[in-house]
């Protein structure tokens, strides 16, 4: 029974921090000041090389990897809250322990990748809470 609330809150915090982190992450462009952090002149940039293509990139190529790689991000983080809010209506199906496996290691590659904003104390601790909400997956995927 304790074990049953401590799952359903569990599923409420991650479920509900994770839509908030995606509806927010849809405004980090504006928010970071992406336009200003690349902008549209400038030097060239090095050409994109693969095998027998070579792509001259452009600032906007890297603008709008940015934007795309940003909502990505946002849409998956939403859908993995919606998930997680749901989870009681799915907990006890077949494919639960590997659906919570890849929300794991999404979170747990999300927290490597902080490392890649700074090490600054905020950074660390978003790395050690993103990592939290891994292993919460994870040990209920394997639990």
């Amino acid at each position: 029974m304790a074990s049953d609330i401590v799952l359903t809150a569990g599923f409420l915090v991650c479920g509900t921090f994770t839509v908030v982190l995606g509806i927010v992450h849809f405004a980090m462009p504006w928010l970071l000041d992406f336009d200003g952090a690349i902008p549209m002149e400038g030097d060239s940039l090095r050409p994109l090389e693969l095998l027998v293509v070579t792509y001259q990139t452009k600032r906007s190529d890297i603008r709008g990897i940015a934007q795309i790689m940003n909502h990505a991000v946002s849409y998956t983080l939403v859908s993995i809250g919606i998930v997680d809010l749901l989870a009681s209506r799915w907990l006890a199906a077949w494919f639960a322990p590997y659906l919570l496996a890849w929300i794991a290691g999404w979170w747990f590659l999300r927290a490597a990748t902080q490392r890649h904003m700074g090490s600054r104390p905020g950074d660390r601790l978003v790395a050690a809470g993103f990592t939290l909400v891994g292993l919460f997956h994870l040990a209920v995927a394997v639990g």
